[in-house]
Order: structure tokens, then sequence, then C-alpha cells
């Protein structure tokens, strides 16, 4: 079984070791500064969120692309945190 610690440290590295730089320098940032203040429901949906593919994931972060219903929120805030890092 997976340890809490162990589980935070998988998904950093998933965070930051995406298909694309560009998914790369969005989450990674984003994970640094969020999952350990993550609480269960948050973690298990942000952990739901890096098995999808970077093609999605990156129109639904720059709102090209409506993000699904149960993704929205976090797809959301994932996007706001980038946009407030690069000053945009």
């Amino acid at each position: 079984m997976e340890t809490a610690e162990a589980r935070l440290k998988r998904m950093a590295m998933r965070s930051w070791r995406r298909g694309t730089k560009e998914m790369d320098l969005v989450l990674g940032p984003y994970a640094d500064a969020h999952l350990a203040a993550m609480d269960a429901t948050t973690l298990a949906l942000y952990d739901r969120l890096l098995g999808e593919n970077d093609q999605d994931l990156l129109p639904w972060v720059l709102g090209q692309t409506p993000a699904p219903e149960d993704y929205a929120g976090l797809i959301a805030e994932i996007g706001a945190f980038a946009r407030a890092r690069l000053g945009r």
C-alpha cells in the first residue's frame, strides 16, 4: 500500500514529468504550491487528473475547450494559478 508521503512524491513527480513541456510548466509549480495542503477529496481528483492526456489538459487549462464537469473547478484553479504565476 502506498504511504501518504509516497503518494505526494509520486504525484509531484508526475506533475513535473508530463508528456509535454507546457503541462510540466503548468502542473509542476501548481503541485509544488498546493499538493501538501490538499484534502483527501481534492488529492483523489488531482490524482485522476494526472491520468488525463496532455492534449486534452492543455486546452482545458487555456480555456479553449470546456473541462469535464468533475474537473471544472480544479482546472479553473490551476489555470488561475498559472496565469498569476506568469503575470497574465
